[in-house]
């Protein structure tokens, strides 16, 4: 009579497989990581990310269809002021900071990097890019521009150097308060966006598509770019199989 035989191992080899599988499809966490660790790696990925979302900015104050919050703040401010656009987004970025010692937050060096960097970037590349264009070429540079804001958010925070100062806030203020993420976020959100529009800044449909797609957009890219630190790798890493005693 044949008899099937089943190898015993074969149901174990399987979950590491997929458990591979699913550690390779899921990024490491976010969280900070020492800036000693692989400084080379990291800094490049976090002053170019910090310089194309600055970019990004910048193609899509350009478009004049509509910026997302805190550029409407920083364009109606700059509408009312005689400082640039970057300049009051570093001036603010420092103000935020403020908010950060009451809800106990710690600066990091991708939060001082955020605000240099993205202020001389964007101020860049209102020099670069002409005004008064053709609406089809603002309708381009308003679909480039939120395309590579989501691929500059998942480029520098992957580096993983802590939190630029608007989303150190965001977190700071969800874990005083107890409030969601979702929901804090949100009531910045209405708020800057509400202060920028009084003040003249744009909005329009390209607030809209940015606060639907730049978020999912993020998330596309975070998985070719999110650092996996030392300590993500040595908790991931299993110990050698052991097979079970047979009687």
């Amino acid at each position: 009579m044949r008899q099937d035989i089943t190898d015993p191992y074969e149901g174990d080899h399987e979950d590491r497989t997929a458990t591979t599988l699913r550690s390779r499809m899921s990024p490491p966490p976010l969280a900070y990581v020492s800036l000693g660790e692989r400084p080379l790696r990291r800094l490049p990925q976090l002053f170019i990310g910090l310089a194309l979302y600055g970019f990004s900015l910048s193609l899509m104050v350009r478009a004049s269809l509509g910026v997302n919050p805190w550029s409407v703040l920083y364009e109606g401010l700059a509408n009312r002021t005689s400082l640039s656009f970057g300049t009051i987004s570093a001036v603010l970025g420092v103000l935020v900071l403020l908010l950060w010692i009451p809800l106990k937050q710690r600066p990091r060096f991708g939060t001082v990097a955020n605000i240099i960097v993205l202020a001389y970037s964007s101020d860049l590349g209102l020099l670069l890019i002409p005004q008064h264009l053709g609406l089809p070429a603002r309708v381009c540079l308003l679909a480039g521009g939120v395309l590579l804001n989501g691929l500059s958010v998942a480029v520098y925070v992957g580096a993983r150097f802590g939190p630029g100062p608007r989303d150190g806030l965001m977190t700071g203020a969800s874990a005083a308060t107890g409030r969601s993420i979702r929901l804090v976020r949100t009531l910045i959100e209405i708020t800057v966006l509400a202060a920028g529009w009084l003040l003249g800044g744009s909005v329009g449909g390209g607030t809209v598509l940015y606060a639907l797609a730049v978020g999912p957009t993020a998330q596309f890219f975070m998985p070719w770019f999110a650092y996996g630190s030392a300590a993500d790798m040595g908790c991931s890493r299993r110990g050698p199989y052991t097979p079970p005693l047979r009687s």
